[in-house]
């Protein structure tokens, strides 16, 4: 039997997460490291360790005394807020992981900018606003980088600018440019990252690609579900696998497109309606459609909400992306929802 692997965290959100944590017990048994299971997770545990991850000398002795007691194969975490205490508590069960210094710098912006800047890998500047964003779905092996899937992501209106799209396509044509594969490797090589996914974001500016970030986990958003239904690539098995120091399988066994549409209010106030079309289920070329909030709920328009504000998603595949638009565009009809408006003063 597969020696379990310990979980850092649940995160944030039980449409994004489930997917990943699903593929994961299905290869091997998993322990969540949380403070209180969320009921999503629980079909899918095999234990659970009430620590807290964002209290790292706590999550160390719980993990500790877990590990003294059975044998643990791998130890991961999802969420950038618990990368650095990952990183030490691998280091102490002379587990696979992050080195100290990559976790850190990958958890802080400023330290992820300034470390990018002193290995000559171009960061994006406040100026880097315009230009599509990209991000290099990575897996990194003892000896080679490889980019298994580009994510094109459109994002929703300033000032919050949250994914509204990615859509993953197999034959996009900028997995062949060599400028975006030399900016992913150099971040990659700078950050010394070895053994694992990494999620690389950036934005295609007229100077070139500019790295937004450094994500050295598995991505959320159903990422590893797009690039899976792209491409045949299990991302998150992929990452459990690095975890446990063996190497993924990683070849391609379809040549597609995927894509998520995520639905925002467009205005603040409070949820009064939300309702799927049961006709939705019929749509040819959807694979799913989530409703995420309730009625009821209090929600935040686009420009000033974040992805707890989403009222729904839902996932088309096709043969090239010009299909999954189309599909995103049928599916969207099945959804109506109506939001009572209130009042709000935002910051400037």
């Amino acid at each position: 039997m597969a020696q379990p692997v310990l979980l850092l965290g649940a995160g944030h959100g039980d449409t994004c997460g489930e997917f990943s944590l699903a593929r994961i017990a299905a290869a091997h048994p998993v322990i969540l490291v949380d403070p209180d299971p969320p009921a999503w997770a629980r079909p899918y545990l095999a234990g659970h360790l009430a620590a807290d991850p964002a209290r790292e000398a706590q999550t160390a002795d719980a993990v500790l005394r877990y590990a003294a007691r059975r044998p643990v194969g791998g130890l991961l975490t999802w969420s950038a807020e618990h990368l650095v205490t990952a990183a030490r508590v691998a280091a102490r069960l002379e587990l696979p992981g992050l080195p100290y210094e990559t976790a850190a710098a990958c958890a802080d912006p400023a330290a992820l900018r300034a470390l990018l800047l002193r290995h000559r890998v171009a960061p994006a500047g406040p100026e880097d606003t315009e230009g599509p964003l990209v991000s290099a779905e990575t897996v990194v092996l003892d000896d080679e980088i490889r980019i298994v899937a580009l994510t094109r992501t459109t994002t929703g209106p300033p000032p919050a600018r949250h994914a509204l799209r990615h859509c993953v396509h197999a034959h996009d044509g900028l997995l062949h440019n060599r400028f975006l594969r030399q900016c992913v490797e150099r971040a990659v090589r700078a950050l010394g990252l070895t053994h694992t996914v990494a999620h690389v974001t950036l934005r295609l500016t007229d100077r070139g690609p500019r790295v937004t970030g450094v994500a050295p986990h598995l991505p959320g958003d159903l990422l590893p579900l797009l690039v899976e239904q792209a491409t045949g690539v299990d991302l998150a098995r992929a990452a459990a696998t690095l975890a446990t120091g063996r190497l993924p399988e990683l070849t391609p066994t379809r040549q597609r497109a995927a894509a998520v549409q995520f639905a925002y209010p467009a205005t603040t106030g409070r949820l009064t309606h939300l309702r799927l079309d049961p006709g939705a289920a019929h749509e040819p070329s959807a694979e799913r459609m989530v409703l995420t909030r309730r009625a009821g709920d209090p929600v935040t328009a686009a420009a000033h909400a974040d992805v707890t504000d989403r009222l729904a998603h839902w996932v088309a595949t096709g043969e090239d992306p010009a299909q999954c638009e189309e599909a995103l565009r049928r599916m969207a009809r099945h959804l109506s929802a109506t939001v009572t408006p209130t009042t709000t003063t935002y910051a400037a």
